[in-house]
């Protein structure tokens, strides 16, 4: 159970510092461990737009591709049934809905994937309990932990 993010407190700065490389780098470091993101398609599920674009700004500076993204919860369905991807992130509630289904459908998959949320990890369904939470508001190095945590080895 991991959880990164400004309200929380496991070790992951608050002040922007941390494990994302220089802007534009695709890189990650954490001590000695350093982690490529070039080329990483990610699909992304939020409702609000400001944020969306702002996430899709930030997957870019640290190399990933944004493979698709969807604000409502049919859309996300869709999409995660039938895009090729690496990692999602999911937003918990997307204009009044759980994002549950589409969670899911990814874990059925094999497909990587964290949430994102303003409510807390009490917001999760029992089921994904154990699996990686970025607390909003979030910066590029909550991003950046949260991806290397989810990505396969």
């Amino acid at each position: 159970m991991c959880e990164f993010g400004s309200r929380d407190a496991t070790g992951i700065p608050v002040d922007g510092a941390g494990p994302a490389g220089p802007v534009g780098s695709g890189r990650i470091a954490d001590g000695a461990l350093t982690l490529s993101l070039a080329g990483v398609r990610v699909f992304i599920v939020e409702d609000e737009v400001l944020i969306l674009d702002t996430l899709q700004d930030m997957l870019e500076d640290l190399g990933c591709t944004v493979a698709g993204s969807a604000i409502e919860l049919d859309d996300a369905l869709a999409q995660a049934g039938a895009l090729a991807i690496d990692i999602a992130i999911l937003d918990v509630n997307v204009a009044g809905k759980r994002i549950d289904p589409v969670a899911d459908l990814l874990a059925s998959r094999g497909i990587p994937f964290f949430f994102t949320t303003g409510y807390g990890r009490g917001s999760l369904a029992a089921r994904h309990q154990d699996r990686v939470v970025v607390a909003k508001p979030y910066r590029k190095a909550d991003l950046a932990a949260a991806l290397a945590a989810v990505r396969p080895a």
